[in-house]
């Protein structure tokens, strides 16, 4: 999955976008990390990240990880300077699906879901998760009809969200196709 120069060379849907790097930390190669995790502190405990972006991704160890008053940072192995630290700004922090391990009972990830077909009550296809996102305190899924590329934005909440069977790759919604996005 990786090369000789650490560059990840795997299927690129497998990766779980978990945060950014938004800058240097100190003068030693330290990085201020922007979370995408509920919980930053979950970030230092993987042992190596995939730092990059689209189709440009690298693995760099993590040698160490503190979260401060103002959010995470983290150092990496390969980055020991400023400049080093300034030339990761803006780039993507990222683990497999499959470090993320099994969510805890009644939790899921993101990542999962994505893909899945939406269905109403009636069974009737609305579409397939294409992405989810926050809006303050609702996620929102991103549902987008395979025909005629509609887009729907359905909330993810108990109220609209009835079932998911991640087995089948459903998730069953009250929500009716000509409820406008």
């Amino acid at each position: 999955m990786r090369d000789a120069g650490g560059r990840f060379e795997g299927d690129e849907s497998q990766l779980v976008l978990m945060g950014r790097i938004v800058g240097a930390f100190g003068l030693q190669g330290w990085l201020k990390i922007k979370a995408f995790t509920e919980e930053p502190r979950g970030l230092g405990e993987f042992p190596r990240w995939l730092v990059g972006a689209r189709g440009d991704w690298r693995e760099m160890p993590l040698e160490d990880f503190e979260v401060h008053s103002k959010g995470p940072v983290a150092k990496l192995a390969g980055c020991d300077d400023r400049e080093g630290a300034d030339g990761l700004r803006g780039r993507d922090v990222a683990v497999t699906r499959a470090e993320l391990g099994e969510p805890d009972d009644g939790t899921m990830y993101w990542v999962d879901l994505v893909g899945l077909e939406v269905v109403d009550e009636g069974g009737i296809i609305l579409g397939t998760v294409e992405a989810l996102f926050e809006t303050g305190e609702t996620s929102v899924m991103v549902v987008r009809e395979s025909a005629a590329g509609a887009e729907r934005m359905i909330p993810f909440v108990a109220q609209y969200v009835k079932s998911v069977d991640r087995e089948a790759r459903r998730i069953t919604v009250e929500w009716k196709a000509d409820y406008d996005a």
